[in-house]
């Protein structure tokens, strides 16, 4: 027989919970899961609970030593903040620690950071002069050396060329201009001759004559004692990449400058570095931080590895990128696509003419690219990114190519959109921790916890009897939910559980418990008021539901507002107690309510002594009893 119109269906509530836990549990079991049972049920635990990986980054400055502002180091820990948090909702922890340190604490062991601490300073550069950075050039001569460079090349008018080789491009964005970027032939790049055009013993025109700072200065006075007065002035005076086959005596006056650490080859000039072939990739690689950093200054730097660029002045800056963003080109490759700033897009388009139309004849023969053209390098920090070969004027936004991975790309986006770090920073420590304290606080907790549900069980069944068996069922069901819950979320979005954590889904176990005295409370109201048990059910829960709501909607919006301005664990102990609370509300709508409806239409719900309504009962059945008992024996 249908129900009466209007009559509530539990049985429909129930089924839409089943479905629920099904797909919620499906998930648990098959998505992202491998592993035992054991391992797909296991939820992403944080760094108080399973130890993690803590690295320490200590400020520096290649120029005065100096400690870092107060507010750079903050806005370097915010920076740093965000980078980590890309990997996911993991509560990583990223803390100040004196004037110089910034300590960052990621759950699980050996989790690769290498990259949150570099200062992803973007530059873009034009090529002036290329040389052999192997070593090659500075072993002693068997041979004069044959220039590898292409003498016929080979136009080209395609707006995006296709990679040549191996070899990084950047191209403009199919929005863009009236030309590309190409990337420049291996074969672009020879082994340095002797020059003797005016052009190669003459500074560049945009060569800066920014002051040497006190401290750079003093430095290189001791680089200089260190490789002797005879060798500095044999470096100094070269106005080209030397040229031991011609000149084998300076082979040994430039030896010295082999035996130079990174740091000390950091304070030389520019032109040194880049003449002395004894200053090898595998030295300018390692430089510190922030070594090339002046914008207003030519650099040095090295491409995989083995060739040396002379770079002109940084025309275009890291801010001067609005936005980046790791892509698939048409080709199915992982490529960073570049959106300017309104100054930064004229900039560039600036910048490209300039290497397009070579003004100045700036660019050596060594630094042209295939077609004849310079070259631009992307240079990160000190590492170059990729050196294309502009093949025209770009007046749109332009990609970021190379051999990346979708990791790298990711991670190269990030640290351009993030912006760069105001401080440079070196690794100091890397270990991984353990959670022995952590381990024994989770024990701790747990037993407390379960002692203070067991007393809230113990007296659901004495105070409300039958009616105790929904609250401890409907516990039963939220933490099943909550559990789940967190398993998803860990493997969907990061979701780390931490003590913190823990803490708010307990608070919201009472939150629920509140609301089941609400509940049955009004239903004792509405049976004192004269309703049979049944009648009450459905009013007590309009009158209730209500007040549920809003106490639950209270709880939510604490938990959003303290997840919004916290910050590290606080921010875990919110999100718990957010997400526990909404589970609540729908075992409230989907169980609670309609298991209520079907123990009312059971015998055992009209029993006081079984259903736990206690006087309730007793004081109705004497509200209804006749008035005069007397006419009734008559």
């Amino acid at each position: 027989m249908a129900p009466p119109q209007g009559q509530m269906r539990p049985g429909r509530q129930l089924a839409v919970l089943g479905f629920i836990f099904v797909v919620l549990y499906l998930l648990v079991f098959f998505s992202g899961a491998s592993g035992s049972l054991k391992d797909r049920l296991e939820p992403r635990l944080g760094l108080d609970l399973i130890g993690g990986t803590r690295v320490t980054l200590e400020a520096t400055n290649s120029v005065d030593g100096k400690p870092p502002t107060a507010d750079n180091l903050e806005e370097a820990r915010q920076i740093i903040e965000s980078r980590v948090n890309a990997f996911g909702v993991a509560e990583a922890e990223v803390v100040t620690e004196g004037n110089r340190n910034i300590v960052i604490s990621l759950p699980g062991e050996n989790r690769d950071l290498t990259d949150v601490g570099s200062a992803a300073e973007l530059r873009f550069r034009k090529v002036l002069k290329a040389a052999d950075g192997s070593g090659a050039a500075a072993a002693p001569p068997a041979a004069t050396p044959a220039p590898s460079g292409s003498a016929n090349p080979t136009p080209s008018g395609a707006a995006s060329p296709t990679p040549s080789g191996n070899a990084p491009k950047a191209t403009a964005s199919p929005s863009g201009g009236q030309g590309g970027m190409a990337p420049a032939s291996p074969s672009a790049t020879p082994t340095p001759t002797p020059s003797t055009s005016p052009s190669a013993a003459a500074p560049s025109p945009s060569a800066s004559a920014e002051p040497v700072p006190a401290s750079i200065e003093q430095q290189r006075k001791a680089v200089e004692q260190k490789v002797g007065a005879a060798s500095w002035q044999a470096a100094n005076g070269l106005q080209a990449p030397a040229d031991l086959a011609s000149d084998p005596s300076l082979a040994d006056k430039l030896k010295p400058f082999g035996a130079l650490t990174p740091q000390e080859v950091a304070v030389l000039p520019a032109q040194m570095q880049f003449n002395v072939p004894m200053i090898t990739c595998a030295q300018l690689d390692k430089r510190p931080p922030a070594s090339i950093s002046d914008a207003k200054q030519q650099v040095v730097s090295c491409e995989d590895g083995a060739s040396k660029y002379l770079l002109d002045q940084a025309k275009v800056l890291g801010t001067d990128v609005d936005d980046a963003d790791a892509v698939l080109d048409q080709t199915n490759a992982w490529v960073v696509s570049l959106d300017f700033t309104g100054d930064g897009q004229g900039k560039w388009t600036a910048l490209t003419r300039e290497a397009f139309n070579n003004e100045g004849q700036a660019c050596d023969a060594t630094a042209l690219g295939q077609d004849g053209k310079c070259r631009v390098a992307v240079v990160l920090d000190n590492e170059i990114v990729s050196s294309p070969e502009i093949q025209g004027v770009l007046t749109g936004n332009s990609q970021i190519t190379g051999n990346f991975t979708q990791k790298d790309a990711s991670a190269l986006a990030g640290q351009l959109r993030y912006g760069a770090l105001p401080v440079t920073f070196e690794q100091q420590e890397a270990q991984n921790v353990t959670a022995t304290l952590g381990a024994s606080h989770l024990r701790a907790g747990l037993l407390a916890a379960g002692i203070g549900m067991l007393l809230v069980i113990i007296y659901a069944f004495f105070y409300y009897r039958l009616l105790g068996s929904v609250i401890f069922l409907s516990l039963i069901l939220s933490a099943l939910l909550v559990f789940g819950a967190l398993v998803v979320l860990g493997r969907q979005i990061g979701f780390t559980l931490t003590l913190a954590g823990i803490a708010g889904m307990i608070v919201s176990l009472g939150v629920a418990a509140d609301s089941f005295v609400i509940y049955f409370e009004r239903l004792k109201d509405e049976i004192r008021e004269g309703r049979s048990p049944r009648s009450a059910v459905p009013r007590a829960w309009i009158r209730a539901r209500r007040t549920i709501i809003s106490a639950n909607a209270i709880t939510l919006l604490s938990a959003v507002v303290l997840y919004v301005v916290s910050v590290g664990t606080v921010k875990g102990f919110a999100f718990a107690l957010g997400l526990a609370t909404v589970l609540d509300l729908v075992v409230v709508f989907l169980f609670r309510h309609p298991i209520m409806t079907m123990f009312a239409r059971t015998r055992a719900f009209l029993s006081p002594r079984v259903s736990g309504l206690g006087r309730a009962l007793p004081a109705r059945t004497q509200q209804t009893q006749p008035r005069n008992p007397r006419a009734k024996e008559a």
